[in-house]
């Protein structure tokens, strides 16, 4: 009896043992992604001058960060899990671009389910679904980044259902925490969010954004690209922010265009042309004082090496007037423009 018992008990192990095995192999392998970025940073004034994210290091070879991403799906769950370590990731770990002094940042960290082929629902931290530029620098072409960028949400906790009418066509609707970038909320969930994805043409891909909230304030962005030739693309984003009441009346809007151009197999330049203006208030925003505004061009080239992306870029910012913070060498005189040039290498995995 006992070795008959035994006998059953074996024959179930070496059972479960092959399923597993079985299941092991069907199930999709865990993707792991991520990247490191390096800069070289000269402001023409001598010293830090443009106040946007990231590269604010004068005249020094600095860091930005590496970035590491898991990613796995089986059957209709999935999860990603996304931590950053070094000074970009640090930059915007708190809001308003300050620091709390942490070397490492969640950028995201949420599961999600397919209830459907169509229809997926969505809960945790997330890269925020506002604007055309990301934190990620594989992300976006330019190294620096945008007035609209800097003074938007960086990411959103909370929790979204999207639903796919067709591959030209989605929405997505969540309710998310009251303030911005940050893993919990102030004191409730009470902001909605909204965005309508469409796409009229091949190579057109258009995004309606609404964030809104009575403390984290009411943000309308319009992000869109189009890749009009196999050469050529065209990319927009379009803002306005209001403060919520309880914060104070202030805000910004603005616009920002992104043509590029591919003149080699592994080379495009790219130009950012932006206006950003602040509204009269008591919000406190990283650009021109309330009420002013400034007009902002960045040459950029990207050179490709494989994973290896070499990014020169020059950028030429002008304020409206010589109050709104930029300042000649010394940093006392104030003038009205700022220049700096950047030579960044981004490495992708």
């Amino acid at each position: 009896m006992k070795k008959k018992l035994l006998l059953l008990i074996t024959l179930a192990t070496f059972t479960y043992a092959v399923q597993a095995q079985d299941t092991a192999k069907t199930d999709p392998p865990l993707m792991i992604s991520g990247s490191v970025d390096t800069y070289f940073k000269y402001d023409f004034a001598k010293h830090s001058n443009i106040p946007t994210s990231f590269a604010s290091d004068q005249n020094s070879i600095s860091i930005g960060m590496i970035d590491l991403a898991l990613k796995k799906k089986v059957g209709k769950a999935a999860f990603v899990g996304e931590m950053s370590f070094g000074p970009r990731g640090q930059a915007q770990s708190i809001p308003n671009n300050a620091t709390d002094n942490n070397s490492y940042h969640v950028q995201n960290l949420y599961v999600s389910y397919d209830v459907t082929d169509k229809f997926n629902l969505t809960g945790g931290y997330m890269a925020t679904f506002m604007g055309y530029e990301v934190i990620s620098p594989v992300g976006n072409f330019n190294y620096s980044t945008s007035y609209l960028f800097t003074n938007g949400p960086f990411q959103n906790a909370g929790f979204k259902a999207t639903y796919l009418f067709s591959d030209k066509a989605s929405l997505m609707a969540g309710i998310f925490n009251d303030a911005w970038n940050v893993y919990t909320s102030v004191s409730k969930v009470n902001t909605f969010g909204a965005q309508l994805m469409v796409a009229p043409a091949k190579g057109w891909t258009a995004y309606i954004n609404l964030l809104t909230g009575t403390l984290s304030g009411t943000e309308i962005d319009l992000t869109t690209s189009y890749q009009i030739t196999n050469a050529f693309k065209l990319g927009l984003n379009a803002a306005d922010f209001s403060a919520a009441k309880a914060v104070g009346t202030g805000g910004f809007s603005g616009i920002a265009l992104y043509p590029q151009v591919a003149v080699a197999k592994d080379v495009t330049l790219g130009l950012r042309g932006e206006y950003f203006k602040t509204k009269t208030g008591s919000v406190t925003t990283l650009g021109p004082k309330p009420g002013s505004s400034v007009t902002a061009f960045t040459l950029t080239a990207n050179l490709k090496s494989g994973p290896l992306t070499l990014i020169p870029e020059l950028r030429l910012d002008n304020n409206k007037s010589l109050s709104d913070g930029f300042t000649k060498s010394g940093g006392i005189t104030p003038t009205k423009s700022a220049s700096q040039f950047i030579l960044a290498a981004v490495y992708s995995f």
